[in-house]
């Protein structure tokens, strides 16, 4: 049964600045180490800002079954998660991916006016995604209706 979006949750890759992951690296990660049905994330932000398609999705206002990754538990069946590569110990976000990033953020509240947006240490114990997520939005003047405050 389809539930209605309710988050973005914004993650890292957890790897050194400057390495470069690949879908093929998410799905070895997820997948296979891990024993995941599905990869944690529905898109991804390369180094060079680049996006990628790692779960397809619809853009209406209810995540499918086909739709959902595993990303946050417990929050998954109600979530879109986007994460960038980089993140180990750090904010190593490059110019490009903070660009992509905020026009992702944007796109996702202009198709999902309720939406709100935050980091995955906000829905765990986990530095991921190694930046403040709200502090980030308030700085490009993200409306404050879509920025999730605190730990949920």
């Amino acid at each position: 049964m389809s539930k209605k979006l309710k988050y973005l949750i914004i993650h890292c890759t957890d790897t050194p600045e400057g390495r470069e992951v690949t879908k093929a690296d998410i799905e070895q990660w997820h997948l296979v180490e891990n024993g995941w049905s599905k990869v944690g994330y529905s898109d991804m932000v390369h180094i060079d800002g680049s996006l990628e398609s790692l779960i397809p999705f619809d853009l209406n206002e209810e995540v499918d079954s086909w739709e959902i990754s595993n990303g946050a538990r417990g929050f998954n069946s109600v979530s879109r998660h986007v994460v960038y590569v980089g993140g180990k110990g750090k904010d190593t976000r490059t110019k490009e991916q903070e660009r992509t990033l905020m026009v992702y953020c944007y796109y996702m509240i202009l198709r999902h006016p309720d939406l709100l947006i935050g980091g995955h240490n906000q829905f765990s114990e986990k530095d991921c995604p190694s930046f403040d997520v709200p502090l980030w939005l308030q700085s490009i003047a993200f409306p404050d209706k879509n920025i999730l405050k605190g730990k949920v």
